[in-house]
Order: structure tokens, then C-alpha cells, then sequence
């Protein structure tokens, strides 16, 4: 397991040759990909099947084929090496736009086959490309339509994420363009005779101009994308706040449903329960021995109780029949509803609990 001290990186300060940074930056960066390794992948349920193993994990940077991070062999990093190519196009022409050669790097050696330059600017908002990424897998998961694997095991990205993709590039751009001014003017300090302008044009961020009319700096961070919103289930967009399409969740309620079911039967024979029951039915017991036909008032018979008392129950809560009877809320709610007549000892407490007496009846 690779790990990098904070010794070490103390000595990135105090750093002497651009070998030693070199050689701490690849010491952090395996330590850093290494915490993604067993990042899990979330894909619809519907498209598991069809998902190869290696894909449900973000496992290690470096392509199994290349042992490099090109030819991913994965979904999340087939999604970086494009995000970042994106982010390397964008630090081009930044840097063109400057007069600066995208090919002359510092950190980077230079090369033939790409632009030094170039990348050593995008290194500043690869951790920014790392979190969209690390935000879109760890809160939505990918669908299966979106990559797909050749026959070497390269996994390349579908036309309909790339799309996707391609529009971070406006996001990337504005972030990028700071940093390339800031290089500008480190390039520029160096020389040993500079032009009758103080620092170069701020082409990238206008800056100077705001500064010039008074105006403040504008953040470059802009409004982020937001990541697409899936149904965990099927893999169709969603609306904000749901986790399932409508029809999904009627599947997942029905389930639920059945399971809850399916427990609730389980606990009623419990020992307990039967306890409880039995307690119950004690208690009610006691109070119909107790209880006489006598104990009625003269005006509360079962015609004024179906009449007067119960069409007004639907003016007070399940929980106050409830508590007022001492019976449970479903009962007390077949009470309410009529489909179920009180027994005639509960009229009296029914009929005060409304306001029915006998001057107003």
C-alpha cells in the first residue's frame, strides 16, 4: 500500500530540482488513486445483468492494457480520461490564446506527442474534473447504454455521454482561464526587459478591464452542471427529489407492501402479541359485564345514535374516537366511517365527544 508522510510533503516547499517535484507528485498521485480503488459503481437494477464485474468497482487508474491510465478499462475512468482530454483542449487554447507554445512545458518533459504546457496548466482543475466525477458516481448511477466494451477489454463512451460530457467544456474553460493569465505573468516577471506594459492583457477573464471601470473580479467558478438524475431501478431521467420513476416505485411500493404484509402475520403470532390480545379482550369483557342497557339515557337510542351521531363523527380524528373509546384506530376509524356500529355502551362517550344531548337532539 502506497502512502505518502507529511514529511514528504514538507519537502514539496523546499523542493530544489523539478525531478524531486516530480518524484513527490507520482509518490501523492498513486496514494491518492489508491483511495478510489474499491469505490463501488451504482447501476440500475435493470442493467446489472448485463454489467461486468470489473465495472462495479472504480479499481485502479492505470489501464490493465496500457498500465497507464489510456485505454480505461472501466466506466469512471474512461469518463475522467475524457473529461480531462476536454480540460487539456481548453488549456490549449488558453495558452494560444496568450501567446504562450502549448508545447514548451515546465513540470511535464516535453514530447512529440503532446503539449506540455498544456497539461502542466491543467493539473490546477483536474481535482475540480476528480470531484464531478467523484459526485456523479457516489450520488446517481450509470447506465449500462452509456459504454461499451471492445473486444481487448478497452471500455469506450456511447455517443448520448458524451454528449453529456461535451458540455462541461464552458465550465472547465472558465476555470482554466485564471490560471493561464497566472502563468502569463509569472513568464512575463522573468523577463529581463519588459514591454511599456506593466503586466500582459487579461484576454482570458477581462480583468483588467473590469479593474479599469471600477468594476469587481467575477468569480470564475460559474454554475455548475448538474449531474443527470436516474431512477435506480429502470435507469430513466427523474424529476428533482425522487430516487424512482412513477413506475418503479408502484413495483417497489407493491413489494414493500407484500414484505411488510407478510411480517405483520409473522408478529400477530408472536407471544407477545397474543398477550396483548388477550389482555384486550379481558379488559372489553369486564366492561360489558359491567355495563347495562339502563345505563343509557332515555333520548340515546340506536335512531338517534345512526341519526344524530354518527354522520357528525367525520368532524373529529381517528385518534380522538380512539383514545375517548379505547379501542385501536382501525376500528375506531370503521366507526367513524359507518361501516361498523359502535357497541351501544360507547354511544354516550360518542355523542358528548360531538356535543350531542338531549336539548339538542
Amino acid at each position: 500500500m502506497t502512502k505518502i508522510s507529511s514529511h514528504e510533503l514538507s519537502r514539496l516547499g523546499s523542493a530544489k530540482s523539478v525531478e524531486t517535484v516530480r518524484e513527490l507528485e507520482a509518490r501523492a498521485a498513486n496514494a491518492y488513486w489508491l483511495a478510489w480503488r474499491n469505490m463501488p459503481i451504482q447501476f440500475p437494477s435493470r442493467d446489472l445483468r448485463r454489467v461486468p464485474e470489473h465495472w462495479r468497482r472504480f479499481g485502479t487508474r492505470k489501464s490493465l492494457l496500457t498500465s497507464s491510465p489510456r485505454l480505461a478499462t472501466n466506466p469512471p475512468n474512461a469518463m475522467l480520461n475524457y473529461l480531462y482530454a476536454i480540460l487539456e483542449s481548453e488549456s490549449r487554447l488558453a495558452l494560444a490564446e496568450l501567446g504562450l507554445d502549448p508545447g514548451i512545458g515546465v513540470l511535464h518533459f516535453d514530447s512529440r506527442t503532446r503539449d506540455s504546457l498544456a497539461c502542466d496548466l491543467m493539473e490546477a482543475v483536474c481535482p475540480q474534473v476528480d470531484a464531478y466525477v467523484l459526485d456523479w458516481i457516489m450520488g446517481e448511477p450509470l447506465r449500462r447504454e452509456w459504454f461499451f466494451e471492445q473486444r481487448d477489454g478497452n471500455c469506450r463512451l456511447m455517443t448520448g455521454l458524451t454528449a453529456q460530457l461535451s458540455e462541461t467544456a464552458e465550465m472547465w474553460k472558465r476555470l482554466v482561464a485564471p490560471i493561464a493569465e497566472w502563468v502569463s505573468r509569472a513568464l512575463w516577471s522573468t523577463l529581463s526587459r519588459q514591454s511599456h506594459k506593466d503586466s500582459p492583457a487579461t484576454r482570458l477573464t477581462q480583468t483588467s478591464r473590469r479593474e479599469a471601470k471600477g468594476g469587481s473580479i467575477v468569480s470564475a467558478k460559474g454554475k455548475p452542471l448538474k449531474v443527470p438524475r436516474l431512477c435506480r431501478t429502470c435507469g430513466n431521467g427523474l424529476g428533482h427529489g425522487k430516487r424512482e420513476c412513477a413506475f418503479c416505485a408502484k413495483l417497489t411500493s407493491r413489494v414493500n407492501l407484500i414484505k411488510a404484509a407478510k411480517l405483520g402475520r409473522i408478529a400477530t403470532r408472536l407471544p407477545k402479541a397474543q398477550a396483548l390480545r388477550s389482555a384486550t379482550k379481558r379488559r372489553h369483557d369486564a366492561e360489558l359485564k359491567k355495563w347495562h342497557a339502563s345505563d343509557l339515557p332515555h333520548w340515546l337510542n340506536e335512531e338517534t345514535y345512526r341519526l344524530k351521531v354518527q354522520p357528525r363523527l367525520s368532524s373529529t380524528s381517528v385518534p380522538k374516537i380512539s383514545a375517548a373509546l379505547g379501542i385501536s384506530q382501525p376500528y375506531a376509524t370503521d366507526i367513524r366511517a359507518g361501516s361498523r356500529v359502535a357497541h351501544p355502551r360507547h354511544w354516550l362517550i360518542l355523542a358528548e365527544l360531538i356535543g350531542v344531548t338531549e336539548e339538542n337532539d
